[in-house]
């Protein structure tokens, strides 16, 4: 059986990244960023990479130099040195792991989960980042969901957790913009073959893509349909026409009256 996605990610809009704002020292993915999206009462979306030792991490880039005070892949460095990098933009704090961030966020706001996918073809060499991601998730009880571009990490997650909300993050799949991937496989992943084979509860699509007579159909048929990623509120209204909720960036989205 589908699990179903908790009513508050089609209500609160969803902070990319978390309620990120490097200007005013809240880094993407930061304790900071996360604390400010809860005041705010935003439902919050976050990002997992793998750490040397197996463990995940809230991170979005698999090379550090964009996001910290570091170069070279986050893979290549354990828990506890991640955590001890500096996030650009911030008050010197470091990389978090999920455990932490569950512990933050404690239930008080949706949590989206992204799994980065790690074998970059989205194919089947996945595992240790899903594995890592439910064991932290044991004994978490407020409203959550996972989600993935990688087909084979959303059926593992099914696997390993049945009972947890799970979609596939989706797009028009342009080729040349995604040039570590293949012709046929952009082909056969715009058309969104998979969400009965993994048992997904929702996808996020590119909100420039939302108006694909696929995605349509899904949302038609009452299946749930967000958005990533809209950065002002033209582009919200907008997206609303094709979509059930967006994920923002750079403005404060209107919360539900």
């Amino acid at each position: 059986m589908t699990p179903a996605l908790p009513a508050d990610f089609l209500r609160l809009p969803i902070a990319h990244r978390a309620l990120h704002d490097r200007a005013d020292g809240r880094p993407e993915n930061s304790r900071a960023a996360i604390r400010a999206a809860i005041a705010a009462g935003y439902g919050i979306e976050i990002d997992l990479q793998l750490s040397a030792d197996g463990q995940a991490m809230v991170f979005h880039d698999f090379n550090l130099e964009r996001l910290a005070e570091a170069h070279g892949p986050i893979n290549q460095l354990t828990r506890e040195q991640a955590r001890a990098v500096p996030l650009l933009g911030g008050d010197g704090e470091g990389i978090p792991d999920l455990a932490e961030v569950l512990d933050l966020v404690a239930g008080q706001v949706p949590l989206l989960i992204e799994i980065k996918d790690q074998d970059g073809q989205r194919g089947p060499n996945i595992g240790t980042l899903e594995a890592a991601a439910v064991a932290d998730l044991q004994g978490y009880s407020g409203p959550l969901a996972l989600m993935s571009f990688n087909p084979h990490s959303v059926a593992e997650l099914a696997r390993l957790a049945p009972q947890l909300p799970r979609g596939i993050v989706t797009s028009g799949y342009v080729l040349e913009d995604l040039p570590e991937l293949t012709e046929a496989i952009c082909d056969r992943l715009r058309e969104i073959p998979d969400l009965d084979r993994v048992g997904a509860s929702f996808i996020s699509h590119r909100a420039s893509d939302l108006a694909r007579p696929r995605v349509q159909r899904l949302r038609d048929d009452g299946f749930p349909v967000l958005c990533w990623t809209i950065r002002s509120p033209v582009e919200e209204r907008a997206a609303r026409v094709f979509a059930d909720n967006v994920t923002f960036e750079g403005y404060l989205s209107a919360l539900p009256a």
